[in-house]
């Protein structure tokens, strides 16, 4: 006889057991679940014992009523019209990058083509058949708010601006809102120094 056989019948025998064995204190039919070691097993049992966390968490916020901290709140959420009607305007990002001869001829500066080494971020908003008088515009360090009685536009920038160091132009026969904000990074005066 082989010892494979012999084991691998010893374990069914204990299996065939443990699968008769049934609850001595429930006599409900529909709920015939053997209670032995091997059910109480988890996959979270396998391993050594975890220690549970005994510490305690504070809260942060001064009323415990509230759902988000207000660092978690991103910036121009209160502008989010959900039910306003209004279309939004075709707009272009594009980034602008002061430049000398001595970067574009002999690379003196650590300058690149890419977003990263821009200094100014222009947003052009097509506003067809507005008047500059109509035009109600908004901007704070990430958020762009454009209002007209047509069109508005609530436009989350991908860089942080200087809300304060921007300039914008009406270009009407082009019927262009021309838009020209200093991005502001945290690391700009090593960048660019």
């Amino acid at each position: 006889m082989d010892v494979d056989s012999v084991s691998s019948g010893s374990s069914l025998q204990f299996l065939a057991k443990l699968l008769r064995e049934a609850p001595e204190d429930d006599d409900d039919d529909d709920e015939h679940v053997p209670r032995s070691s091997v059910s109480t097993m988890t996959p979270g049992s396998i391993g050594p014992v975890k220690k549970e966390a005994t510490g305690t968490f504070q809260v942060k916020s001064e009323n415990r009523k509230t759902i988000w901290d207000t660092e978690e709140v991103p910036e121009g959420s209160e502008f989010d019209d959900t039910w306003d009607p209004r279309e939004q305007p075709e707009y272009q990002i594009l980034f602008k990058q002061h430049v000398g001869t001595e970067d574009v001829f002999f690379g003196m500066s650590r300058k690149d083509p890419s977003t990263a080494c821009c200094e100014d971020m222009v947003i052009k908003i097509k506003l067809p058949e507005t008047k500059y008088s109509d035009i109600t515009l908004d901007i704070q360090d990430k958020v762009l708010d454009l209002r007209t009685p047509q069109k508005k536009l609530l436009l989350h920038l991908p860089y942080q601006v200087d809300s304060k160091k921007g300039k914008a132009r009406f270009l009407s026969e082009e019927e262009t809102l021309e838009v020209t904000l200093r991005v502001s990074r945290m690391f700009d005066f090593i960048n660019f120094a």
